[in-house]
Parts: C-alpha cells; sequence; structure tokens
C-alpha cells in the first residue's frame, strides 16, 4: 500500500447519524488531533489529521472500536525519560555544540521533542561507564574522602544541560550498582557479591554523601533505588540482597538513615529488577510496616523475556495489593547492539507495548535505559553494548534516530506528569490502547497496532465518536 493511501485512510471522518434517545455529551464537532508513526512510510510522530466528534450510536460486533470513558480514573502519572549515565554523558561531550544543542532539543522540549520529564544516573560506576569506580578511597571507615571529582567530568554538567534543557526541573533519581568491593564478600565490585553486614550502616551513610554532594553541585535528587538489579550475578558492577535482606536493610539502616539526615523528600524504591519476582520482593518488603512505611514506591524492569514472556499481570498484581505505594519501571533497553538491525522496526514495537501493558497494569512512570550511546553501543568496561533511542557517531558528529525515539515520544510528548489513566478498552486485540486526561484537561489516548494490515476502528466517548485507520505497525495518539 503506497504512502498516500495511507494518508487517504488516516485522515477519514465518518459524519455519523444520530440515533434516537442518544444524549448530546458536548463532544459533538470537538476536533482530535491525530499524531502517528508508522513502518514502510515517512510518518514519525506526524500530525496526520483533524478528526470531528459526531454523534453514534452503538457499535455492531463486526465494527472494531475503542471505548473511552473519563469517568473512571486510576493512576496518577509521574512521567516518562531515560538514563543519564557515564556512557551517555562522555558520548554527549564528543558531539559538536550544534548537535548537542540538537540532542537536547530532541529530548526534553515539549513542543519540538519528546519532552522528557524523568531521569535516572547511577551511583559509583555501573557496566556503562568507561571504568569501575567508587567516590572514596579503600577502607575509609569514615568516608571523608568521599568526592564526586569523576563525576564532574562528564556525568554533571550533562545532568545540568538535560535539566536546563527541561526548563530548570528534571526529577532525578539514582541507583547503585555495587558498593565499594572493600564493603562486600566477594571484594570485587563485579559478579555479584553481598554487602557486608558490619557495612550497613556505612553504606546507608554513603547514600546520604552522594545526595548532599549532588545538591552541593545545584543537582536535586529526587529518588533513589537501593540497589540495581539485587538478584543479578552480572559480569559487571552489581551486587545481591535477598527479598528479607534488603527489606531490613531499608527499614533498620537506609530508611532511618535517610531520615535523620532531613531527606525524608527523597523517594526510597525497592526492587529495581524484574517484574517476573515483583509479587514476592514486593510483598516481602511492603508487609512489614517497619519498612514499608520508608519505601514510596516499587522499581521494575522489563528483561524477564527469557522466562517466556513479560509479566505485566504481576505489575497489575502489586498495584491492587499496595495501591499506596507506587509503580514504575526503571530501566528497559534493546539488545545486542548492531548497525545491521538498527532499523528493524520490532525494535521500538517492543517499547510501545511495553509501555502501553505496564501502564494499564498501573505502573506510573517509564524510565529507559541510556539516553544516549555511541556508534559501538557504548562506552561500556564489560562489552555488554546495547542499543539507545538516539545514537551518536562519534566520529563524524551525527546523530542516528531509532524508531524507538518515536514510540516513547507518543507518551511521553502527550502525557504529562499529573495526568490521570482512565479507562479505555479495545474490542480487537491487535489494538492496544491507553488514555490519560491532563491537568490542563485535555485528553490523551494512544493505540498502537503490530499487526500487517490496518484496522478501520471508532473511537468512542460516550455516545460520541471519531473515525480513523490504525495502520500496519504503527502507534498513534489523539488528542482533545
Amino acid at each position: 500500500m503506497k504512502k498516500n493511501i495511507f494518508l487517504y485512510l488516516i485522515t477519514m471522518v465518518m459524519i455519523g447519524t444520530n440515533a434516537p434517545g442518544q444524549q448530546n455529551t458536548g463532544l459533538e464537532g470537538k476536533t482530535v488531533n491525530v499524531y502517528i508513526t508508522a513502518d514502510s512510510t515517512d510518518f514519525r510522530l506526524a500530525a496526520n489529521a483533524r478528526l470531528k466528534f459526531t454523534l453514534h450510536g452503538q457499535p455492531l460486533v463486526t465494527e472494531p472500536s475503542i471505548f473511552v470513558d473519563p469517568s473512571q480514573t486510576f493512576q496518577t502519572f509521574v512521567g516518562i525519560g531515560g538514563a543519564l549515565t557515564d556512557a551517555a554523558a562522555e558520548t554527549f561531550d564528543k558531539l559538536p555544540k550544534e548537535k548537542q544543542e540538537a540532542f537536547l532539543t530532541a529530548y526534553f522540549s515539549k513542543e519540538q521533542g519528546i519532552g522528557y520529564t524523568l531521569a535516572r544516573t547511577n551511583i559509583n560506576s555501573c557496566d556503562f561507564s568507561s571504568d569501575s569506580y567508587t567516590y572514596v578511597v579503600d577502607y575509609d571507615k569514615t568516608l571523608r574522602s568521599f568526592s564526586i571529582a569523576h563525576d564532574m567530568v562528564h556525568k554533571v554538567p550533562f545532568i545540568l544541560r538535560c535539566t536546563e534543557a527541561a526548563g530548570g526541573t528534571l526529577p532525578l533519581f539514582a541507583s547503585p550498582w555495587s558498593p565499594p568491593a572493600w564493603m562486600k564478600d566477594n571484594k570485587n565490585m563485579l559478579q555479584g557479591g553481598r554487602l557486608l553486614p558490619e557495612y550497613y550502616q556505612l553504606w546507608a551513610d554513603y547514600f546520604v554523601k552522594f545526595i548532599k554532594a549532588y545538591k552541593d553541585k545545584k543537582i536535586a535528587v529526587w529518588g533513589i533505588t537501593v540497589q540495581n538489579e539485587p538478584m543479578a550475578k552480572q559480569t559487571w558492577e552489581s551486587c545481591i540482597y535477598t527479598a528479607e535482606e534488603e527489606r531490613d536493610f531499608i527499614k533498620k539502616y537506609l530508611g532511618p538513615t535517610l531520615d535523620k539526615a532531613k531527606l525524608k523528600d527523597v523517594k526510597l524504591i525497592a526492587w529495581d529488577h524484574n517484574r517476573d519476582l515483583l509479587y514476592h520482593r514486593a510483598s516481602t518488603i511492603l508487609n512489614d510496616s517497619l519498612a514499608a512505611k520508608y519505601v514510596w514506591g516499587i522499581g521494575f524492569h522489563w528483561y524477564e523475556s527469557w522466562s517466556g514472556a513479560p509479566a505485566y499481570e504481576n505489575v497489575q498484581r502489586v498495584a491492587e495489593a499496595y495501591p499506596d505505594k507506587t509503580l514504575m519501571l526503571t530501566e528497559a533497553c534493546n539488545y545486542p547492539f548492531s548497525w545491521d538491525t538498527f532499523n528493524e522496526w520490532h525494535w521500538g514495537e517492543n517499547y510501545g507495548e511495553a509501555i502501553l501493558k505496564d501502564l494499564n497494569s498501573g505502573a506510573s512512570a517509564w524510565t529507559d535505559w541510556n539516553i544516549l550511546l555511541d556508534e559501538k553501543g557504548g562506552p561500556n568496561h564489560v562489552g555488554n553494548f546495547c542499543f539507545a533511542p538516539i545514537h551518536a557517531n562519534t566520529k563524524d558528529g551525527s546523530l542516528h534516530f531509532m524508531n524507538s525515539y518515536y514510540y516513547i515520544g507518543h507518551f511521553s510528548k502527550f502525557i504529562r506528569p499529573g495526568a490521570k489513566r482512565i479507562a479505555c478498552s479495545s474490542s480487537r486485540s491487535q489494538l492496544l490502547s491507553t488514555a490519560f486526561v491532563n491537568t490542563d484537561g485535555t485528553t490523551v489516548v494512544v493505540i498502537m497496532n503490530k499487526d500487517k494490515t490496518p484496522v478501520n476502528f471508532r473511537m468512542y466517548v460516550g455516545d460520541h465518536a471519531v473515525e480513523a485507520v490504525s495502520l500496519p505497525h504503527s502507534i498513534m495518539t489523539l488528542v482533545y
């Protein structure tokens, strides 16, 4: 099917007929702006149509439909963003100034970019650092040597630039991949190991030192996670905590230490690992009232496809059981990196499907992994190269956008912090959908089609509807 036929399909508007007994809900003639990204077209977050609501009756079972009900509200949206890692900062610094500005605009401008509103960074080194490092000298049990001098070279200036580009406010949460080697039983920042009990308090103090050091550099740490992937022994920086160990570290050390340091406003996020063990970890920690009082939310990753399929229902189970806690995806990326597969369409669809299903399951925020990587999918000191939504070729200073950038943008550009998720239901399994109402009253509906055929559908709000087409392998955002 040619691009001009796609354009014809997407701009169709059906003029409905008033059915007996239907009531005007105030939507008659209201404009719906449509934005689309689609395979085999040039559409990338493209404004494609302005549709009009008209009165419609009961749809037939043969008529694909999306039903939006703003009277049913759910979780409050926190934001969408990416990780400001060492790798991203180092790559950014290799770009010419005009490309740096283009990058910042692409991610953080709501008008010209995709309006990121959330960020993550690493405490000590991670795999996406050029080397392993900590902020203290070995065996300094006083932490007097604590210094973020390493971060001042690339990462801190990068975070400040991103914050400025985001309008001066960019909530940042920080995660450790490993304590210093001398605090662990394996005496190695890599290959798992455990934090030795005699260093629990010192490690909690280390968090406080980090938060205060960043504050001194005009970076407010909005939140922290206890440990990145606490059930994974990795070839890179890693540290193991059982559910009970994480619970006890929170309630006896980290929580009280943050309180004592007058850092109660810093959000404490537990787990920070995959959806597969999400309920077990959440319930172990949150069923303990002493630990639960310190925990703001539960973070999770998406790397559980090896277990069969993504366990979105586990997100929903936690949301149902602990409605007073915030759920957020804290890391996701496509891998392994290769220029040969860079333009494959499924990379973006991985993001679109996961964001839709996580939000519909009760998540309030979604944070991608590296916001920027180089032409090798790094830098990375253990060779664990992966994709980012934007890659830079540091040899010629060019920027390369994956389709994942646009898929993420269909959410981050239009759904803003403070929005409320509302009921949204699809009559066809190939049409995935979610809906939010922003604080300014605008409604955002995101619809994704992973199928190879177009789907003609109506989007209903009460007794009014608009008619459009979901193109093959596409994602669309409707705003009214």
